[in-house]
């Protein structure tokens, strides 16, 4: 059953660059009406192209907050200041607020807004761009299970949806939220590899991502512990235990820790207004 079956409710995108455009797009697919969604933009001329593209329709920040039943926030966070004190004393009572700010957290919306307003914060991730985003929510004070459902009916029309408590939110946007950069990384340094070992870089290239591609099937699909996986891959004496000894030797697996560590640190920082 579609999003729009369920709640027909008019949902307004406020502030829809890339990962903006993405949600909205996905929504749209999963069935919701053009009619029920509308966006705005800081440049006028991008919300003429986001309506003329996908048929929704473009209006200011303070007509959103009066019309829409659902404000997704997705404007950059030092932005978010200025578009509270647009949206505050206009947003009706009952209407859902749901964050894709970094590090902004619940309470800090829940004191700015109309009393009793719920809000839901989420961390997606770029992979949302082709419909396969890792997107985690968490409910603030006000928020209800009907909330919560209405806000992973609209990001599972990009990916999977996981509900944590906000005080893990740090911790996944260290594993998900930055965790697509992370696989790129590896994917450059391979590449690397590949060359240094006498492979052109498209070839080199295109072994490695295609291998991330069936790994990563595997993983999800097979039910299987990763160890399992990969040591149905490692034979005895084989090539595949040399590259793990050599990966130990170098501390891989304490640097991948400590690099998360870090991520999470830096999240804890931006959320309480570290720069």
């Amino acid at each position: 059953m579609s999003s729009s079956a369920v709640h027909p409710q008019r949902i307004a995108f406020l502030g829809t660059g890339k990962i903006g455009e993405a949600l909205l797009s996905g929504l749209l697919r999963a069935g919701k009406r053009p009619a029920d969604v509308l966006v705005t933009a800081r440049r006028p001329e991008r919300a003429t192209e986001l309506s003329e593209r996908h048929g929704v329709t473009a209006c200011s920040n303070q007509e959103a907050a009066k019309l829409a039943d659902t404000l997704i926030l997705a404007v950059k966070p030092q932005d978010m200041g200025a578009l509270m004190d647009e949206l505050a004393p206009e947003l009706a009572p009952g209407r859902l607020v749901i964050s894709a700010a970094a590090g902004i957290p619940t309470g800090w919306f829940e004191a700015r807004l109309p009393e009793g307003t719920p809000v839901v914060r989420v961390m997606p991730n770029t992979p949302v761009l082709v419909d396969e985003g890792m997107s985690v929510i968490s409910g603030g004070s006000h928020a209800t299970e009907e909330h919560l459902r209405r806000a992973e009916e609209i990001f599972e029309s990009v990916g999977k949806v996981l509900r944590l408590p906000e005080a893990q939110q740090d911790a996944a946007t260290a594993l998900s939220g930055s965790g697509p950069a992370y696989f790129y990384y590896l994917v450059e340094a391979m590449t690397d590899a590949g060359i240094l070992l006498g492979l052109p870089r498209q070839v080199a290239h295109d072994l490695i991502v295609q291998s991330a591609i069936g790994a990563s099937v595997m993983l999800r699909d097979s039910g299987e512990h990763p160890v399992k996986l990969r040591e149905a891959v490692t034979s005895p004496a084989g090539t595949t235990i040399a590259a793990i000894r050599e990966l130990e030797n170098h501390g891989v697996r304490a640097a991948l820790l400590g690099a998360l560590e870090a991520a999470r640190d830096r999240s804890r920082e931006l959320a309480s207004g570290g720069k």
